[in-house]
């Protein structure tokens, strides 16, 4: 355990009793102590850092540690130590792994091996055995085991009897399906957005409609069978209005959109650099004006990292061979922060990261009382800052950001009686 002493911190705890004020805030033994003006010095750490804000922890609902078979892309105590980095208490774990997580045994294998980390894993289960799409995976089982929610990632259920039965099973145990919206035969061999800058590249592109079609199928689905939805990275306008209509109809429906869409086009991709290769593909301007508006409105609840690490042999080949993919724990909250500072609040922001994520899982939100276990985000919004290679925690290094000038920056987190805390 480690004390510490957090000095003049603006608090954003939207129904916690210290919300919106300025204190200083003593964590002993990993829990609050005491809140107030000017508390004394104890045993523990100082921070003092101009513009520091704190926030309940803050949640990511959608990375990928590789981890077990691949660990030498991304292993679970290096991606939970990048999720520090990057303000999150909290992680949700794909579970595209090999093996994948789709029994029992690799949900309590997750637990156990990141129990003693400042970060809490929360493992997705996978929705069908061995993320084939053909038969249910033991979602009960997992579910008891502490598997949080059920996706197969990037390759969504074909079978729309499958994901209907998916739908109705986890309402028994009040479950959740995280659905990827994309139609695996429109967007099959595409390389980028299907658009003007595809066509002048020369490259295949996705359609926006392959999000849109899927989508539909799924919000059908959901009406129903009464059940819930996640929707994982909306990347289209077409998407955001689908999602927005479902809500008017008081769907049980949530929606996520990564960082990385909210700041990058698709004219990023005129050089060829395949750290700008992301599935969903990154948009043109148009849906990125949708998605940034529909994070404003509250349609699209969550900001993710959408983190997913690859080695070099997968990034550094000819655009069409190399893997989709870019890291984001460390830079989630930094470019969601540069992308929609001029139109939302410090707050509103924060609460994608916090709030939604965690109403998302049914996740309560540890506010910040006198007395309780601390489980804190520290981040400094108005913060500029480059980002750089020595800022990179996770063991891949496929990020198009090295260089990238933002404003806001996550400084690390009080969590489980530990405290991680960056440079500025």
């Amino acid at each position: 355990m480690k004390d510490v002493l957090l000095r003049q911190v603006k608090v954003l705890d939207p129904g916690g009793p210290l919300h919106d004020t300025v204190t200083d805030l003593q964590i002993v033994d990993g829990r609050i102590t005491k809140a107030g003006a000017k508390l004394p010095k104890g045993q523990g750490e100082v921070v003092e850092i101009e513009g520091l804000h704190v926030s309940p922890g803050w949640v990511d609902l959608r990375a990928h540690f590789r981890d077990p078979g691949e660990e030498y892309k991304e292993g679970l105590t290096n991606g939970l130590d990048a999720a520090a980095a990057g303000g999150f208490t909290a992680v949700a774990v794909l579970p595209n792994t090999a093996p994948p997580v789709d029994q029992r045994a690799t949900v309590e294998y997750l637990l156990r091996k990141g129990q003693d980390h400042a970060v809490r894993v929360l493992p997705l289960g996978a929705l069908t055995k061995g993320l084939k799409g053909e038969q249910l995976a033991e979602l009960y089982d997992m579910h008891q085991a502490g598997a949080v929610a059920f996706t197969d990632d990037v390759s969504p259920a074909r079978n729309t009897r499958l994901m209907l039965l998916a739908l109705q099973y986890v309402k028994n145990f009040d479950g959740r399906v995280m659905a990827f919206a994309q139609d695996a035969h429109l967007s099959a061999q595409g390389q980028m957005h299907e658009g003007v800058m595809s066509t002048r590249l020369g490259m295949r592109g996705i359609p926006a409609m392959a999000g849109s079609i899927q989508l539909a199928r799924d919000l059908e689905l959901l009406e129903y069978t009464g059940s819930r939805l996640h929707v994982d990275v909306v990347s289209t306008a077409e998407e955001v209005e689908l999602i927005r209509r479902a809500k008017a109809k008081k769907l049980n429906v949530t929606a996520s959109v990564a960082a990385h869409h909210l700041l990058l086009d698709d004219g990023c991709l005129r050089g060829f650099d395949t750290n700008y290769k992301v599935m969903p593909p990154l948009r043109d301007p148009a849906h990125i004006e949708a998605l940034r508006e529909g994070v404003k409105d509250g349609t699209i609840d969550s900001i993710v990292s959408d983190h997913r690490p690859e080695d070099t042999e997968h990034k550094k080949v000819e655009f069409a061979q190399a893997a989709f993919g870019m890291i984001g724990l460390e830079t989630a909250y930094s470019v969601a922060n540069t992308a929609l500072k001029s139109r939302m609040t410090a707050r509103r922001i924060v609460e994608r990261f916090c709030q939604g994520p965690r109403a998302a899982l049914g996740l309560s939100v540890p506010h910040l009382v006198e007395g309780e276990m601390a489980e804190i985000t520290l981040f400094a919004p108005e913060h500029q800052w480059m980002f750089s290679d020595k800022d990179i925690v996770s063991r891949s290094r496929n990020t198009p950001f090295i260089g990238h000038r933002f404003t806001g920056k996550a400084l690390g987190v009080v969590a489980n009686g530990q405290v991680k805390l960056n440079t500025i």
